[in-house]
Order: C-alpha cells, then structure tokens, then sequence
C-alpha cells in the first residue's frame, strides 16, 4: 500500500474524477491517487516522523485519506487536502508514541552545548532558520522537542521549522488560527526554558 515513484504519474484524469470513481466502487482507481501524490506525502512525513517509521506512516496517511475519502470536497484542492490528512497523521503518531514513550535523559554533548550556547545568545529569529540546516541544530531540536507535548511539537514544526503562516498551520492541524497562534508563542517560550535548562544542567555538571 506504499506508494513508489516507479508506478509513474497518472495524469489523464483529474482528482476529482477519480475520487468520484472511488466513491462510486472502483476501488483501484484509487492506485492513481496515491501514484500521482506518493512522494508529496512522503515530504511530508519524513519531516515529523523518524526514519523508521516513515514508511508506516505514510501508509497509514494513505488509508486514512481513503478511509476519509467522502469528506473531500470537489471544490478543493485534492493537494491540500491530502497534506492536512498527512499532518494530522503525523501528529496521531506523536500523541500514540508520547502516551508510552521513555525519554532517556541523556545530556548534550560537547557541540551540542556549543552551539546551543551561540543560539541561546542570539535573540533574533533568524538565526534559528540559518542555522537550522546544521546537524548539531536538529539534534539538539530533535533532544527538546521530545520533551514538548505532541501539540507543541507540531505547531513548532509547522510554524518555525516549515516557516507556514498561522493560518496554513491553522488548516493542516484543523485548530483554530488563533489556538496555532497561543500554542506557537506558549510553545517556543517552553522551547527556548528546556535548552536554557539544559545549558544551566551541563554548566552544574562541568563545575
């Protein structure tokens, strides 16, 4: 059931019409969809799910989006729709992996606190984009976001990481713009309070 970009891409029919022929009984039409939208969602996933579950993951997106398939309206974008049927996946995946989750309390290491140290000194937003291709960026975020609930995770994510305004945000977790735009500013003060913390935890242990 996971999509694979050699199946090539279907384009002689619209969206549309193959949703319409979906609904109708013709179940494998719906192999189209998922070989036109396979590697779209797979963006998707791999951006807020580890490795190792991608491909699970981005099964379980498609299921869902054909489980949920009459809720689709003709009028939108099938695009759209599938990418908010992604993200709310993802996001389940973190409410299910938080509810049993054991989070090691490992401390950063030695580059790690570098680099938080150069962060946490420098107030402006942008230097958290310019650095956020950085390896030691990713796994210190990766290291705090563990530790946020799985709705901060993906407001953070979604805002600051993928840079969408509060309403595209908004759409893709179906919250309210003004939820995303509370839990973003709670959310990132939280951020910045556990790297803080852990610089304040590694700076008592070097002592």
């Amino acid at each position: 059931f996971i999509p694979r970009s050699m199946y090539g891409q279907n384009q002689k029919s619209s969206d549309s019409e193959i949703v319409r022929r979906v609904l109708e009984g013709n179940v494998n039409a719906f192999e189209g969809l998922m070989e036109r939208y396979g590697d779209h969602v797979l963006m998707i996933v791999k951006k807020h799910v580890p490795y190792t579950e991608v491909d699970e993951t981005t099964q379980d997106v498609f299921i869902r989006a054909y489980q949920s398939l009459a809720s689709f309206q003709s009028r939108d974008r099938f695009k759209s729709w599938l990418s908010t049927v992604a993200v709310r996946t993802c996001y389940d995946y973190w409410r299910r992996a938080y509810k049993s989750r054991e989070i090691p309390m490992s401390f950063l290491s030695d580059r790690h606190r570098e680099w938080l140290e150069e962060v946490m000194s420098e107030q402006s937003c942008q230097f958290y984009q310019d650095r956020g291709a950085m390896k030691e960026a990713r796994e210190v975020l990766e290291w705090a976001l563990e530790r946020l609930s799985p709705e901060d995770r993906m407001v953070l994510e979604l805002v600051y990481l993928e840079g969408l305004s509060g309403k595209e945000a908004a759409a893709q977790l179906g919250w309210s713009v003004a939820n995303v735009k509370i839990r973003s500013f709670r959310s990132r003060k939280k951020l910045e309070k556990l790297l803080k913390g852990a610089l304040e935890e590694e700076a008592r242990i070097s002592s």
